[in-house]
């Protein structure tokens, strides 16, 4: 706020807590942003897309992205032209993505969801614990922020080497080989990814949801 800076939260992921009595405590201070971005299909599990965009100040998305089509939104309806959400957003028409959350609340209710939020983060939790105990696995991060669990599989031919550059190149070549074999075989898919930023070669990113 001194800066007169726009602050934006990417809780796309994470925002799903927020139906959570024992997690929703991560996302402490998040009042204080102007705008935050939210994907219920991700961690809620929500049917896709369901995707919100949530700005503190009123009638600014309204005054960024309103053409005033006479043609698709008379001034003169029967009816409150607030309603008219097509003048909001970029896209005009879009899919009702709102009533796919406000369905899931309807049929599950808020204690459920909440409980599917906190499995998840036990589910989490236990899949790190037993990558701590089994041979040939390495955790990128020795403590889980999310229900993200990202790690290392270190097959047998490149296991007690020098960690060299070229030991990381090698490595950096498992996880694609691996979620090949193991999609073609129909077994898992599985997600990786590279941090270039912090010279972090491939790894396997396994993503817990909320789904029971």
């Amino acid at each position: 706020i001194d800066e007169n800076l726009w602050m934006h939260v990417d809780a796309c992921w994470g925002g799903g807590v927020v139906v959570s009595e024992k997690y929703k405590r991560l996302l402490k201070g998040i009042e204080k942003a102007d705008s935050i971005a939210w994907n219920p299909h991700k961690m809620l599990c929500a049917a896709l897309q369901c995707s919100t965009i949530l700005v503190k100040q009123k009638g600014l998305i309204s005054a960024c992205n309103r053409v005033g089509a006479s043609y698709l939104f008379q001034p003169d309806k029967y009816y409150d032209i607030a309603f008219d959400l097509g003048d909001k957003s970029i896209q005009c028409g879009r899919k009702p993505d709102a009533v796919k959350l406000w369905l899931m609340f309807k049929v599950h209710g808020l204690e459920k969801m909440g409980a599917r939020v906190d499995a998840a983060f036990e589910a989490a939790r236990y899949l790190k614990e037993q990558i701590k105990v089994r041979e040939g696995f390495r955790l990128v991060l020795d403590k889980e922020e999310c229900t993200n669990v990202c790690f290392w599989y270190i097959p047998p031919t490149l296991r007690n080497q020098d960690e060299s550059e070229d030991w990381w190149q090698k490595m950096s070549k498992v996880p694609p080989t691996v979620k090949g074999r193991l999609a073609k075989a129909g077994t898992l898919l599985l997600g990786y990814q590279p941090v270039e930023i912090k010279n972090q070669v491939n790894f396997f990113r396994m993503v817990v949801t909320g789904y029971p």
